[in-house]
């Protein structure tokens, strides 16, 4: 059984690693472990610490190590390999696969061939807005507070990664505004069992991707 870290930004993320990504791996004899980023206690930090903990994790023995990050939210301090050169990247899974590499180039070259760096675009919550059911499964009807705004963008975005990161209307910022009540840690993992590792992976091609080179492990 192959062994791989998953470093998780935060608790959303892990809750959602270990709800629904690990079951779907378990299956294929890949044991998961998610802590989360150290220093912070979850949240972003720059990349001189996010990489200490990342080469630490891949000196444990010969686990797998990968990062489930979010960009949105990565500020220009925080010196992340290629960042200034990556703004001129317009396509922006382009320039996330970039970014990627930079990552990886920049981990100590005895330990990346088991390093997979990943940066979700534009945020985890961008993988929730798969689909109307889900979200009908999910909340009361009292609890929408402009189910057509909702649709709109369910409507709106083929690929829901591609949900912009402003700071008004990035995928979590929206969710808060058009569900009451809504809470990031308690109901993005429920969302995301409801709508099943299959749905994400058909609508989001870099989280795909991203699943893809784990079960190659």
């Amino acid at each position: 059984m192959k062994r791989l870290v998953i470093v998780c930004e935060g608790p959303t993320e892990q809750e959602f690693v270990r709800d629904v990504l690990q079951p779907h791996f378990l299956s294929k004899d890949i044991y998961i472990q998610i802590p989360l980023i150290k220093k912070s206690g979850g949240g972003i930090v720059p990349w001189t610490v996010l990489k200490t903990q990342i080469e630490n994790h891949l000196r444990e023995g010969d686990s797998f190590v990968t990062t489930l990050i979010d960009y949105y939210g990565i500020p220009d301090r925080f010196n992340y390999p290629g960042w200034q050169e990556s703004k001129t990247i317009v396509d922006k899974s382009q320039r996330m696969d970039f970014l990627e590499q930079k990552m990886l180039a920049d981990v100590d070259s005895v330990l990346r061939n088991r390093f997979i760096p990943y940066i979700q675009l534009h945020e985890f919550e961008g993988l929730l807005f798969n689909n109307i059911q889900s979200f009908e499964n999910t909340f009361e009807v009292k609890e929408f507070k402009d189910k057509n705004e909702l649709e709109n963008i369910l409507n709106q975005y083929d690929n829901p990664e591609l949900i912009n990161d402003n700071p008004n209307t990035a995928p979590s910022k929206r969710l808060i505004k058009l569900i009451e009540g809504y809470n990031k840690i308690v109901y993005g993992s429920i969302l995301a069992e409801t709508i099943g590792i299959n749905n994400i992976r058909r609508k989001s091609p870099r989280f795909n991707s991203w699943i893809v080179k784990i079960e190659g492990l």
